[in-house]
């Protein structure tokens, strides 16, 4: 009875005022003694549902634990977390997470320099295509099923099902969204092309995206709009590839991977129909192609009026460019055969936790997780800094009510075209490397898009393993 007094005294404390409380780098653990006290999630009589307090802190042995962190959305230093650890640390001030920012660029080989090392993290923010797709296959994860258990019920099965390898759940996720691209609405109107989309829905066909791009590229050369190029398809690195993925494997309705998920599909007859279109699209000039440009130049270059559609947007690149967009950017679905998109899934975001034989650091990090993702005053905190909306559909509408939530409406919308992920395919980092320069050998060396498919192909599935 004292323990729950004492957690809801906790809990009071957090939502009367937090103590601001900031870390950065990391040190060397102190040897733990006795395991810290784990959230009682498996007993959902017991544990409060929004909270990880469970158990008397305040006698717990300390620990300490590292957070690393790839910049989504605003998460791009490590003050970013600082408003968070303090809430966790309000709970559980026995446990100290440090925090280790780290980016798209150079993420991937930093993570494995230092797992190699033995200096990896103890909690990864990231998504299930390198959690579970990459490190739960190597067996580096601890399981995550009991916080599944304790709190998963109101999250889709979509997501539930990217969480988990061969049952086990090595993923919890806090965020997650949908990828889609965007035109500038003024250059279209100028240009005629409006009539080729659905404003309602922002849903477009294959034929009318490419009597759109054609109508623009002359408007172009009619000088009746200012901007440069219709769009680039950017091959010059694997930053925003679902972009471009998304594109090619919606023109005609096919996927990124086979059925059963279990090699790549890049060549198959309809993903080749659509590379030969991209292609003879580059040729005619209702479209261009960039060696140089990855997604962030493509932004840019959409930003500043250089082209007149995106193909990497979501909600937290129209934040981040609305400074500098001197026209309305109109989000759209990818343009499919069939006029039903099937969107990447921007995400899910969240936590996997790195088993390296301690079980007191496992059991913080997983108290951590449990807190960031289920205590609805942290986690809406979280959700809103990644720009995306809540996994748990039981928190209902997050923006509700703020300044922004129009601007936000036609990314929910998005949500709705999500289709089926491919991301848990062996291989995946690798492929990333190989999607790009297949995308430059055929759009801007004129290479055959069968011959260059099959190429990939043979090379993606041979790193399935």
């Amino acid at each position: 009875m004292i323990k729950k007094v004492l957690a809801i005294l906790m809990t009071l404390c957090l939502v009367l005022g937090l103590a601001a409380c900031s870390s950065s780098g990391e040190t060397a653990a102190p040897a733990a003694t006795e395991a810290p006290a784990a959230t009682e999630a498996a007993d959902a009589t017991e544990a409060p549902a929004d909270s990880a307090a469970t158990d008397d802190s305040a006698s717990a042995e300390p620990v300490e634990i590292s957070l690393w962190s790839f910049n989504i959305g605003s998460f791009t230093e490590t003050s970013s977390w600082d408003s968070v650890i303090a809430a966790f640390n309000e709970v559980h001030p026995e446990i100290t997470v440090t925090v280790n920012a780290i980016n798209y660029q150079d993420g991937d080989q930093r993570l494995t320099t230092a797992i190699s090392s033995g200096t990896g993290p103890d909690i990864i923010f990231e998504g299930p295509e390198r959690i579970v797709g990459n490190y739960a296959r190597e067996g580096l994860m601890a399981d995550l099923s009991d916080l599944w258990t304790a709190s998963g019920s109101d999250i889709s099965e979509g997501i539930s099902s990217l969480s988990q390898l061969d049952g086990t759940y090595y993923f919890f996720p806090i965020s997650a969204a949908a990828h889609c691209m965007a035109i500038n609405y003024e250059v279209f109107e100028a240009a005629g092309a409006l009539q080729y989309i659905d404003e309602e829905t922002r849903t477009w066909t294959t034929d009318d995206f490419v009597a759109a791009m054609a109508a623009v590229r002359d408007a172009i050369e009619a000088g009746t709009v200012s901007v440069a190029v219709p769009g680039i398809i950017y091959c010059g690195a694997q930053g925003g590839d679902q972009g471009t993925r998304a594109l090619v494997n919606n023109l005609y309705s096919d996927y990124f991977v086979t059925e059963d998920g279990s090699s790549y599909n890049a060549n198959s007859a309809k993903n080749v129909q659509a590379l030969t279109l991209l292609q003879t699209m580059v040729n005619d000039g209702s479209l261009s192609a960039n060696a140089s440009f990855a997604a962030s130049d493509e932004l840019q270059a959409f930003a500043n009026q250089t082209c007149a559609v995106s193909f990497c947007w979501n909600y937290s690149n129209y934040a981040q460019y609305a400074a500098q967009t001197q026209f309305t950017p109109f989000a759209m679905a990818f343009p499919s055969d069939d006029g039903v998109p099937e969107l990447e899934m921007a995400g899910p975001y969240g936590f996997g936790v790195f088993d390296k034989g301690d079980a007191a650091k496992v059991e913080a990090a997983k108290t951590f997780v449990d807190f960031v993702c289920n205590d609805q005053t942290a986690g809406v905190e979280v959700v809103k800094a990644t720009g995306f909306f809540p996994v748990h559909t039981d928190w209902g509408d997050v923006y509700a009510g703020d300044a922004d939530a129009a601007d936000r409406a036609p990314f929910a919308l998005m949500s709705d075209y999500l289709g089926r992920s491919y991301a848990l395919t062996g291989g995946w980092t690798e492929q990333r490397a190989l999607w790009w320069p297949l995308l430059a050998e055929i759009m801007t060396t004129g290479a055959d898009p069968q011959t260059a498919a099959d190429n990939y192909v043979a090379q993606a599935n041979a790193n399935i393993g």
